[in-house]
């Protein structure tokens, strides 16, 4: 008997967070009246280029509130907006040995990005997100961009979807 109370005292929880709209067991907390979303498509303003790195950041942004949100995706007007660009794309030593050599290197990107909440303008921020990997200084960086990249950009859009609709600021 007691194990049947619990199992209706869990469900009435779980059925009262899902249908006040604010809390999704997505991890979001989106207003029930914001439903839609534009991404402006990430420009690339650092001095190191990589031509594919500014797409590529704006179509994981996309994929990401696509897949773990109900918001429209709109190409402009949308209640949340979030643009940017990426500030630094640079390789930094992180181990030196004995004879003054790098033994590894580090890729740092850092993307700038601007979240406007036309609905709950307190929401807005301006702040920049930044992610690096490590990776043995014997690899040149053509040999290992792309799986750095790719890992840090699944950084670096986990980081701003936390911050703009999952409220983990």
């Amino acid at each position: 008997m007691n194990k049947r109370y619990k199992l209706l005292f869990f469900s009435l929880i779980a059925m009262f967070l899902s249908g006040c709209g604010i809390y999704t067991f997505s991890g979001t907390s989106i207003q029930p009246d914001v439903k839609s979303i534009t991404i402006v498509n990430i420009e690339n303003r650092a001095m190191q280029v990589n031509p594919t790195l500014a797409n590529d950041m704006t179509v994981a942004l996309q994929d990401k509130y696509r897949k773990l949100t109900k918001l429209d995706m709109l190409s402009e007007g949308g209640d949340l907006v979030v643009s940017g660009y990426i500030a630094t794309y640079e390789v930094t030593p992180t181990a030196i040995t004995s004879e003054e050599v790098a033994s590894m290197n580090r890729l740092t990107i850092s993307v700038r990005i601007k979240f406007v909440n036309e609905k709950y303008p307190e929401d807005n921020f301006e702040r920049t997100f930044a992610a690096y990997q490590d990776y043995d200084s014997n690899n040149s960086l053509d040999s290992v961009q792309a799986i750095l990249c790719e890992q840090i950009i699944e950084t670096l859009v986990e980081d701003i979807f936390n911050a703009t609709v999952a409220d983990w600021k």
